[in-house]
């Protein structure tokens, strides 16, 4: 089903298990626009992006790959998921190195970097968008235990795996952060994950004073409601079928619209641009 066609019929009925298995949705979610025309924006570069393997990170994996970039995708156990990444990666001609671990880890995030310079020969973008999520109303009812695992997964991890890229990265080069509408409207049932969300804009802002002055650009994209396969394992049945209609355009929207704007960070297009936040929300109106 293609992004027109959702924007006149609901989602059907559907959940999933975490971390979620895009071969399991219904509808695709659309990954890249057929119309969508690379002209090397990306040529030559390198980019890793955590959570590679579906949704927003895979969109991302493919855009950046038809801008001429070679990829690497880190994700958890999602492997059907992750080869078919490399191979959308590798139709538009270019390599895509797998990594499957848990950012957790930080020596696993640290031997990421370290294979990805060795096996691609450099990098020059990085891209921290892996996440999770856990539905708790309120705060009474949230899970601590699975609050720690969230900050670990969404905030720590970034760390882990920023700090062993940056000595890499030089004069040109990015690094690109996926925050949410959430850090900035809030939602009573996802208040840790908002929380984390928020941290994640604080990073941004703190490691771009750090590294502008390098010439090492540091944005954050904020998306609101995408269709990934995060959603169907997060919610119940009902919340999938009504997501997205809250907003000014009235539908989810699809991870192909929100990797262009991934493209444009890490692209000379935004050469002055560093400490940002771009909102991809459905037409929300937030203070970035």
């Amino acid at each position: 089903m293609e992004k027109e066609e959702l924007e006149e019929k609901e989602l059907p009925e559907q959940q999933q298990s975490q971390p979620g298995d895009e071969g399991e949705m219904h509808p695709k979610p659309e990954i890249i626009r057929d119309d969508y025309k690379g002209s090397g924006k990306l040529q030559g570069k390198v980019a890793l992006i955590t959570g590679g393997d579906s949704g927003i990170g895979r969109a991302v994996a493919v855009h950046f790959a038809r801008e001429g970039a070679d990829i690497a995708i880190i994700y958890l156990v999602e492997d059907e998921d992750a080869e078919q990444t490399k191979q959308m990666v590798e139709e538009e001609g270019r390599e895509c190195l797998v990594l499957r671990g848990d950012i957790r880890d930080k020596e696993f995030c640290a031997s990421c970097v370290e294979s990805v310079v060795e096996e691609l020969g450099g990098l020059n973008i990085l891209v921290n968008n892996a996440g999770e999520q856990h539905v708790r109303q309120g705060i009474a009812n949230v899970d601590l235990e699975l609050t720690e695992k969230t900050f670990h997964t969404n905030v720590i991890a970034m760390f882990y795996i920023t700090k062993a890229a940056a000595p890499h990265l030089k004069d040109g080069d990015s690094i690109i952060n996926t925050t949410s509408v959430v850090a900035y409207q809030g939602r009573e049932y996802l208040i840790d994950y908002g929380a984390a969300k928020g941290a994640i804009v604080g990073f941004t802002r703190s490691l771009n004073d750090d590294l502008a002055p390098k010439g090492i650009r540091v944005n954050a994209v904020a998306p609101g409601p995408i269709w990934t396969p995060l959603i169907p394992a997060t919610f119940d049945k009902d919340h999938v079928a009504e997501f997205g209609k809250s907003t000014h355009m009235g539908r989810p929207g699809q991870p192909s619209e929100v990797a262009p704007a991934y493209v444009f960070l890490a692209s000379k297009d935004a050469s002055y641009i560093s400490g940002q936040v771009i909102h991809v929300n459905g037409g929300e109106a937030v203070s970035s």
